[in-house]
């Protein structure tokens, strides 16, 4: 009984996470930071990985012809770029001796991590930072800054530093 009292009492963490550098980047900022500074036998908090897998009709013109006949091409290619994400995340966590739970909601990003924040009463959301500029952020939209402004949380947004060199 004492054990999911502390299990309930502890930090709840939401990393989101997509095919990107960036979005790797941020949870392995966060389990440096937060995991291997405060040592002990378990981290300090539950860890959440939440990656938001497109809906297929998001990714294709519907209207368009011959689309019908290549959606279960792109939903077949967006389950392969799920499993891909989630077991590198699983890896780096991996690394770290850290378990977290892991989902895989399909949906906009901005959303599910926002909905994802609600579910598990998350005291911090960590994005990366796609790094985009002001136009690309306006056609493509910001998940980081949406989050910001929605979560109901903390939100930390890790920016990845330029390469030298």
């Amino acid at each position: 009984m004492a054990a999911a009292a502390a299990a309930a009492e502890k930090t709840v963490m939401v990393v989101g996470i997509d095919d990107s550098e960036h979005s790797y980047y941020a949870l392995e900022w966060t389990l440096e930071h937060f995991s291997v500074k405060l040592r002990g036998p378990s981290p300090p908090f539950r860890l959440v990985i939440v990656h938001a897998k497109p809906i297929p009709s998001s990714v294709l013109t519907l209207g368009a012809p011959g689309a019908v006949d290549v959606l279960p091409f792109v939903e077949a290619d967006l389950r392969k770029t799920a499993a891909r994400v989630v077991e590198k995340a699983r890896e780096v966590c991996e690394a770290k001796s850290v378990s977290p739970l892991v989902e895989v909601v399909e949906g906009d990003g901005r959303y599910v991590l926002c909905d994802a924040v609600e579910k598990h009463h998350a005291d911090m959301l960590v994005v990366g930072s796609h790094g985009y500029g002001a136009i690309k952020r306006t056609v493509l939209g910001s998940v980081s800054d949406y989050c910001a402004h929605h979560a109901h949380c903390t939100v930390m947004i890790v920016k990845k530093p330029k390469s030298k060199g």
